[in-house]
C-alpha cells in the first residue's frame, strides 16, 4: 500500500516515523511551508520535514491547495491512502476523494468530542480523566467523518499537555499501523458519529490561560497543566507578568480573597487562595526571570506575602 503523509508538528512526526520504523512503503510527505522562528526569525524546517528527509522520503510543501494545484504531485506518487496528522490546513474535496482508501486523519481525541485544533488542551483543561486517539475517514467537514478505531488513555492528575501530546503521539502512530492493516483486508467497517454528542475544541491563544482565581483549585490546576508548555498559564502579580508552570492542589480553605498569596511553605511551594480550596504554585517564571522552583526564586527574591494576584 503506498501511503502519501501529511502533517506538520512533532506530535505528526511521532507518526511518521513509527510509520516508517513498520517497514510502510511512504511515498512522499506533505507539510506546511517552513517558517521563521524565535527571537532571530530564523526560518526553520517543520518536525515532519525533518522526520521525513531523515528517512529519505520526497517532502513537498505546498503554499496552495486549492483549485487542484495538488493534483500533479498525486497523479505522480499516486497514493492508495493518504495519512493526515494535525496537518493544519483544511484539505479540498479532489484531495480526500482521490486515494483507494480515503484520507485518514489520526486526531488526538475520542471523537465525536472535541472535534477542532486544540482537542489534547481542552481534554486537560476540562478535566477528564480519560482520553485517547481516533482514527477516522476524513470528508469536508472538520473532524465529522466517519470512525475507523480508537484507543483510550487516562490522564494523570498532573499531567502536563505537553507530556500527554507526546503519549497520544506514540498511540496515534501505533492505532494507524492497526488501522492501514485493518483497511488493507477488509476488517475494519466505519462508524459513524453521533453529531448530536460532539464538542468543540477550538484554538488556545495566551488569553485562554489567563488565570482567573474566583475559580477552585483543581479548576485552576488544570488550565495550568493545559497551557503547559504553551502558552503558559499567567496572572498578574506586582504589575508585571507571572506565568505558572506547575501547581499542586490543597484542600485547605482561606478567607482571604481570591488570589491572595497566603505563604510561602517549605516543600511545598508559593501557597494561594481560590474561589475553592488553595493552590500550591510549585514552579514559575517571574518577570525578568528564567522559569523556576519559586522556593529557589524566593532564595534572591522578595515575594510580597497579602499580594493579590490578578
Amino acid at each position: 500500500m503506498k501511503i502519501l503523509f501529511m502533517g506538520t508538528p512533532d506530535f505528526a512526526a511521532a507518526a511518521l516515523r513509527t510509520l516508517v520504523n513498520a517497514g510502510e512503503n511512504v511515498v512522499g510527505a506533505v507539510s506546511q511551508p517552513d517558517r521563521p522562528k524565535g527571537r532571530g526569525h530564523k526560518t526553520v524546517p517543520t518536525e515532519v520535514k525533518i522526520a521525513a528527509e531523515e528517512a529519505g522520503i520526497p517532502v513537498f510543501q505546498p503554499s496552495n491547495l486549492k483549485d487542484g494545484g495538488f493534483m500533479d504531485v498525486l497523479d505522480a506518487l499516486k497514493p492508495d491512502v493518504i495519512v493526515v496528522a494535525a496537518y493544519g490546513r483544511i484539505l479540498p474535496e479532489y484531495i480526500i476523494n482521490y486515494p483507494k482508501y480515503g484520507c485518514i486523519n489520526i486526531h488526538a481525541s475520542l471523537l465525536p468530542k472535541y472535534r477542532g485544533a486544540a482537542p489534547i488542551q481542552h481534554a486537560v483543561m476540562n478535566g477528564e480523566s480519560v482520553t485517547g486517539v481516533t482514527t477516522m475517514l476524513m470528508d469536508k467537514g472538520l473532524d465529522t467523518g466517519d470512525m475507523l478505531m480508537k484507543e483510550e488513555t487516562q490522564i494523570g492528575e498532573y499531567e502536563t499537555s505537553d507530556e500527554l501530546f507526546k503519549r497520544l503521539a506514540q498511540i496515534g502512530g501505533r492505532l494507524m499501523l492497526k488501522t492501514l492493516e485493518a483497511l488493507s483486508d477488509g476488517s475494519v467497517k466505519p462508524v459513524p458519529q453521533n453529531h448530536e454528542e460532539h464538542t468543540y475544541a477550538p484554538m488556545i491563544s495566551k488569553e485562554t490561560g489567563r488565570i482567573d482565581w474566583s475559580k477552585s483549585a483543581r479548576e485552576i490546576s488544570k488550565l495550568i497543566c493545559a497551557m503547559n508548555s504553551w502558552p503558559m498559564a499567567s496572572t498578574e502579580y506586582m504589575g508585571e507578568t507571572l506565568k505558572i508552570a506547575e501547581a499542586r492542589v490543597s484542600d485547605d480553605e482561606s478567607d482571604e480573597s481570591a488570589g491572595t498569596i497566603l505563604s510561602l511553605d517549605k516543600g511545598k511551594g508559593l501557597k494561594v487562595s481560590c474561589g475553592k480550596g488553595t493552590l500550591y504554585i510549585v514552579s514559575a517564571q517571574f518577570a525578568g526571570s528564567r522559569r523556576m522552583n519559586v522556593e529557589d526564586y524566593a532564595r534572591g527574591h522578595n515575594i510580597e506575602i497579602g499580594q493579590v494576584l490578578k
